[in-house]
């Protein structure tokens, strides 16, 4: 079974849900959009969106949250957020 790291973090105003696929370009990721607005999506949103593009959260998995600043070494730059969590393929394969 193919592990994979999904993320959720805000692309243009909308929170964005991709997995990561090693060794295929970033712009062949699964991913999806949840629209424009600034609530962060909740872990069932999060879950459904995860089952429509093809994958389920590994056994035990749990969102890890990761801020970063927009400008790296500037203290004034705005914050990111960035969540994680390990997912696989729902048919066990890769996807």
């Amino acid at each position: 079974m193919s592990e994979h790291t999904a993320q959720l973090s805000v692309r243009t105003g909308s929170w964005c849900l991709y997995v990561a696929l090693m060794g295929v370009p970033v712009s062949q990721w699964p991913e999806y959009d949840f629209g424009p607005g600034p609530v962060v999506p909740t872990p069932a949103e999060r879950s459904r969106a995860l089952t429509e593009l093809g994958f389920a959260f590994t056994d035990g998995a749990e969102w890890e949250w990761t801020e970063y600043s927009e400008t790296p070494d500037d203290d004034a730059s705005p914050v990111r957020l960035l969540a994680s969590i390990g997912v696989c393929s729902r048919d066990g394969g890769a996807p």
